[in-house]
């Protein structure tokens, strides 16, 4: 990883602890991509100081709160040596938000951005309407509590609705063409192959090569 970020630096940014919506076949919603949008701009224009030590334990003291009981109204996470509601930091988070979304959606001459922060609000005003609640709901109704009855179902239902899509011919034979051609590379790289995988363990995490 250190070469590659030496060698050809950063080209995205990935945003990690979002988990699968299971109630879309794909994992994630056309809305929640766009509130993704508009959060992830908002942090780029925003100022970002660097965290103190009592900042990184707060925010590993609040994830675990988030995670644990983040339906309960009464939730109350740790700021600047304070302790404050979820939904009044959410609340304030997402008004900063407004500027950006409007932003985009004039960039696009649309409301998409704005409804997807509207949505968003909706759910942290609601906790009702969360992802977590919503499972246990359809778990409670239709599969008898069991977690694992509703992931096969799910699976089984998103299956059969990605199958159901159409493909045109033409594009799985190109899907079909790329990936007989990469597994092709991939021979070819193999046989052309002559150093040990632990000497190249070795000069892949050598220090020295960092400096060349």
């Amino acid at each position: 990883p250190l070469h590659a970020l030496r060698e050809r630096g950063v080209e995205y940014v990935e945003v990690r602890c979002i988990d699968l919506d299971p109630f879309c076949s794909i994992g994630i919603t056309a809305e929640v991509i766009r509130f993704l949008d508009v959060f992830l701009l908002h942090c780029l224009l925003s100022d970002s100081p660097r965290d103190t030590p009592e900042e990184i334990v707060a925010m590993s003291v609040n994830q675990h709160r988030v995670a644990e009981r983040g339906r309960n109204p009464n939730l109350r996470l740790l700021r600047r040596g304070e302790k404050l509601p979820l939904q009044t930091w959410g609340s304030e988070l997402l008004h900063e938000c407004e500027p950006v979304a409007a932003a985009l959606d004039e960039a696009h001459c649309s409301t998409a951005y704005r409804d997807a922060s509207a949505a968003a609000a909706a759910v942290l005003a609601n906790p009702a309407l969360t992802p977590s609640a919503r499972v246990l709901r359809k778990m409670e109704r239709d599969h008898d509590k069991s977690y694992l009855q509703f992931v096969q179902g799910q699976s089984v239902r998103h299956r059969r609705t990605l199958l159901a899509l159409p493909m045109a011919a033409e594009v799985n034979a190109r899907y079909t063409r790329m990936a007989e051609e990469s597994f092709a590379a991939q021979r070819q790289i193999e046989l052309q192959d002559t150093l040990p995988f632990e000497m190249f363990r070795q000069q892949y995490l050598s220090p020295d090569m960092l400096s060349t």
